[in-house]
């Protein structure tokens, strides 16, 4: 399907390897005019978009020169063949919109044109229901109306994202990881097949047995070498209700031990996530509203002010006829476990209500003017050997309270993950992804900086100053990184391949430009 041209190849390369070609600049866009010409069941916008060239980040903002909005996976492929027939010298880009959750506009393409993916929603969903259950979905599809459709035929995918507002292409380009990834490993180790089309133009069909390479390398390739238009996504019965349960620790040794103990287990919970709190008042008997705690007498004499806290968050899926059976498993299971004896709190959801439970928190913030706000968020991915040196530098010494937005913090299993797709993650068995979800709202409207964002990217900065100077060995879950040279370290090993993909797929190096590893160059003389 594809010709390659050797000599270019090895340049490109050269050039990649060396770093120059990040710092290649673009040529001016051609006038996006000449995109009306093209045969599409959807159309292209070329006035009013704001709206695109901004993301859940709120920090970097590029306007596209059109949005096109496809109504099948054809317009697609004909945008992307039309810009790729124009070659290297109109320089326009093509990114790929999800729901615009990324952070550092990822999902933006500077003049470029942005393809409104969510166009595609509820395009042609099927299920199969047979013994190894699947769902063929849009890439733009919301996991959420994935859940919702699943649910009617009693199945469910296996694999979470803790918000379920993405889209499937927007996740499965990153991993998708949750409290269930010990056990399924993430989003991208739970896809039979994707459809993608390339940065030629071409519409591949995909699968671990059908064009393999790009069928890994699109699984976490951050957009580089396709656009994710439609993808087969394993199923398991699903539950329908969720006994749910929040317990704490002080000492945060124990904390992780009993974490590595749950996700080493085979009989455990089906969930089990952690997070850090760190001098803030108030936040157990806020917890009452939603969680029952076992005595709450005790519970409401536990503060937290001023002290260095960590939650255990842990659920059990259940159907209503196993209640009773699932309440001695549940109970067996926290036995084994080391919390502050009155700091068991408990509450039962159903299935749907403990999936969808950031979008509760999304809504609420909304009404307060707090949703549409900075987001300089940082996700780690920590080595086991590290997670305590990390700990002890990172949580009171750099950052002394979590009053601006949670620090979720627990182990995967790397046995999980499949090397072969281009997500990279460290080298030990067991690593903790930590993930600082700050928000940034400006103090006032009347000030020029906003220093609650200056703060946090402060913060950030020594937090990776830190795992770099202390040798951590830490990987950027959603990476950011300025240089190739960055970006090269990043991938490590694997960055030769990741060039020899974007080689194949992408010879132009026009899909994803908003991530900032390669641009679009005019072809070099041989």
């Amino acid at each position: 399907m594809y010709t390659h041209n050797l000599p270019f190849l090895k340049l490109f390369m050269l050039l990649s390897l060396s770093g120059f070609a990040m710092h290649i600049s673009n040529p001016d866009p051609i006038v996006p005019a000449s995109l009306q010409s093209l045969n599409l069941n959807g159309h292209f916008q070329f006035q009013n978009l704001t709206d695109f060239s901004q993301d859940f980040g709120n920090r970097f903002s590029y306007q596209p020169s059109s949005v096109m909005f496809p109504a099948s996976i054809s317009d697609i492929s004909a945008t992307i063949k039309h810009v790729y027939e124009l070659g290297a010298q109109s320089g326009l880009t093509v990114a790929a919109r999800g729901h615009g959750h990324s952070l550092q506009g990822q999902a933006q393409a500077p003049g470029g044109i942005v393809i409104r993916m969510e166009s595609l929603r509820g395009t042609e969903t099927r299920l199969h229901a047979g013994e190894s259950p699947y769902v063929d979905v849009s890439g733009g599809e919301l996991w959420i109306n994935v859940l919702k459709e699943t649910l009617k035929h009693g199945l469910a995918p296996k694999s979470w994202t803790d918000y379920l507002h993405l889209t499937v292409g927007g996740t499965l380009s990153n991993a998708g990881v949750s409290g269930q990834a010990f056990r399924h490993g993430p989003q991208i180790s739970n896809v039979h097949e994707l459809v993608i089309v390339t940065g030629t133009g071409d519409t591949v069909k995909c699968s671990a047995k059908e064009n393999s390479d790009l069928f890994y390398g699109a699984l976490g390739g951050l957009g580089q070498f396709g656009i994710i238009t439609r993808a087969r996504i394993a199923l398991e019965p699903a539950p329908k209700m969720v006994k749910w349960i929040r317990v704490l620790y002080s000492d945060f040794t124990t904390f992780t031990e009993d974490q590595e103990m749950l996700i080493s287990m085979e009989k455990t919970f089906d969930y089990i996530e952690g997070f850090v709190i760190i001098n803030r008042t108030g936040l157990v008997n806020n917890w009452r509203s939603s969680f029952k705690p076992q005595d709450p007498v005790l519970a409401s004499q536990f503060n937290s002010e001023g002290r260095k806290l960590f939650c255990l968050e842990m659920t059990k899926n259940y159907n209503p006829e196993d209640a009773e059976t699932i309440e001695l498993e549940v109970m067996e299971l926290l036995s084994r476990l080391r919390y502050v004896s009155s700091t068991l709190f408990q509450s039962e959801v159903t299935y749907m209500e403990f999936l969808d439970r950031v979008h509760v928190s999304e809504v609420k913030l909304r009404s307060q003017g707090l949703w549409e706000v900075p987001h300089p968020w940082l996700n780690l991915l920590i080595p086991r050997s590290k997670i305590h040196e990390f700990a002890k530098e990172v949580f009171g010494k750099i950052l002394t309270d979590t009053r601006n937005g949670p620090i979720l913090l627990y182990p995967v299993n790397r046995s999980m993950w499949d090397n072969r797709t281009s997500v990279v993650i460290p080298e030990e068995e067991v690593f903790y992804l930590v993930a600082f979800l700050s928000s940034a709202p400006s103090p006032s409207s009347s000030l020029a900086k906003n220093e609650n964002l200056e703060i946090a990217l402060k913060k950030n900065k020594e937090i990776l100053e830190f795992c770099h100077s202390a040798n951590i060995g830490m990987k950027q879950y959603l990476p950011h990184h300025s240089t190739q040279e960055e970006w090269r370290a990043h991938f490590g090993d694997k960055w030769e391949t990741f060039c020899r993909r974007k080689q194949a797929y992408d010879p132009l190096a026009m899909l994803a430009p908003g991530q900032r590893i390669f641009h679009k160059a005019p072809l070099p003389l041989l």
